[in-house]
């Protein structure tokens, strides 16, 4: 396991900054995730009351992205529950949160507290702003921080189409990937010189390198073209084409010429690589309605697995575009390890979850435990920073800890 002992002391709920704790915890650091009175509000996102299913203990959303991590209950609204913190955090090696700035500042959790008690603290504050300028301490969500703010939702849309929002955390989990990459940056500089590092990540920013090319269009030109209807594409030899029995396939046309004389073959359309409509990027974009509406034609003479045969003897770049249901019986997204087997609660059946964003061959970069019951590791892990038995149940008593 790549991060076998290291210790990542999370301070967080919903999606972006637990899910960067969960690929860590994949890859073998020993994550500890706090939580507050009730828990991370993602344990209740699949309620089964009344719909048979109340004996499920498995949560789909929530285990994907603590799973192996322990739980510990901690109110840091007392003071009791924020020493815990300070004790937790002086023999870890990361904290991860996505606390805003202002109120982990006011609780006395912020960098500058927490890196007195321990110098070589990575300290990854996850927000959706970041932690400087005039909507800091904002709520972040990624609908909102990442799709709305960075440019992502106006730029995805057609032309003359209404916005439409995100998938459920897509803004997030690239941000979680985001942190990942930035974390182990700053802990390769706390190994090599033992000092710590404020890391600031944000949804806002990750939105933002993610339209990199456009962004840097934008910076460079003042303008940027707007995303067209399918029928109006700019480059109409790039798109989605359905085929005879109702499936779509994305065709990926190279540059210049050098795809036409196989898509003629591919399509069974002889001329086209002649074709003066085809010639170039500024003839193909002028009559891109009558170039789409000829491969459309094309299309529908062949079956998804007729033209699928036909796309890849001509080597020409091509992909199904899928339905989730697809992807979950596709052997290729098997073999590129996007699947997994997650331990489930009752410790001896799996459930399917998506995989982590990378693979590392020859190495345990699994799922290390089902996600954790609420409180589950509370008195365990309390214990080894030094509380006594006593300690310990007058916290319970006075609810710091749960």
């Amino acid at each position: 396991m790549l991060l076998k002992g290291v210790k990542v002391i999370e301070h967080a709920t919903y999606y972006a900054a637990p899910g960067a704790g969960g690929i860590l915890s994949d890859w073998g650091a020993e994550v500890i995730k706090i939580e507050p009175p009730g828990g991370d509000p993602v344990r209740s996102n699949f309620p089964t009351k009344g719909t048979g299913k109340e004996h499920l203990t498995d949560n789909p959303a929530f285990d994907g992205d603590n799973r192996g991590k322990k739980s510990i209950v901690v109110d840091t609204r007392t003071e009791d529950g924020r020493e815990i913190v300070r004790k937790l955090v002086e023999t870890a090696d990361v904290f991860l949160t996505n606390v805003r700035p202002g109120g982990i500042e006011r609780s006395g959790l912020g960098y500058d507290v927490l890196s007195n008690r321990n110098p070589r603290l990575v300290y990854c504050a996850l927000t959706g702003y970041g932690l400087e300028g005039p909507d800091a301490n904002a709520p972040g969500f990624d609908v909102a921080s990442f799709w709305s703010r960075s440019g992502l939702a106006r730029l995805t849309a057609p032309k003359g189409a209404e916005l439409f929002p995100i998938r459920t955390a897509a803004g997030d989990h690239t941000t979680s990937i985001a942190a990942v990459a930035a974390i182990n940056a700053a802990l390769i500089q706390a190994l090599k010189t033992g000092k710590g590092q404020l890391v600031d990540v944000s949804l806002l920013r990750t939105g933002l390198y993610t339209l990199h090319t456009d962004l840097a269009i934008q910076l460079f030109f003042g303008r940027n073209a707007s995303t067209r209807p399918r029928a109006e594409a700019y480059n109409p030899l790039t798109n989605f084409f359905r085929t005879k029995d109702d499936a779509w396939i994305c065709i990926v046309a190279r540059a210049g010429r050098a795809d036409l004389p196989r898509m003629a073959r591919a399509f069974e359309l002889p001329g086209i690589d002649a074709d003066p409509r085809f010639h170039d990027g500024k003839s193909r974009r002028d009559h891109a309605a009558e170039i789409t509406a000829m491969l459309d034609a094309a299309f529908a003479r062949f079956t998804h697995e007729e033209m699928a045969a036909r796309l890849t003897a001509e080597e020409i770049a091509w992909a199904p575009a899928q339905t989730l249901a697809d992807v979950v019986v596709d052997p290729q997204v098997r073999a590129a390890g996007g699947i997994v087997e997650m331990p489930a609660q009752d410790g001896v059946s799996t459930f399917k979850s998506p995989g982590g964003p990378a693979r590392f061959h020859g190495v345990d970069d699994g799922p290390k435990g089902p996600g954790p019951k609420l409180g589950e590791h509370t008195r365990e892990i309390l214990a080894t920073i030094g509380y006594s038995g006593a300690d310990i149940d007058a916290m319970y008593a006075s609810k710091s800890v749960a």
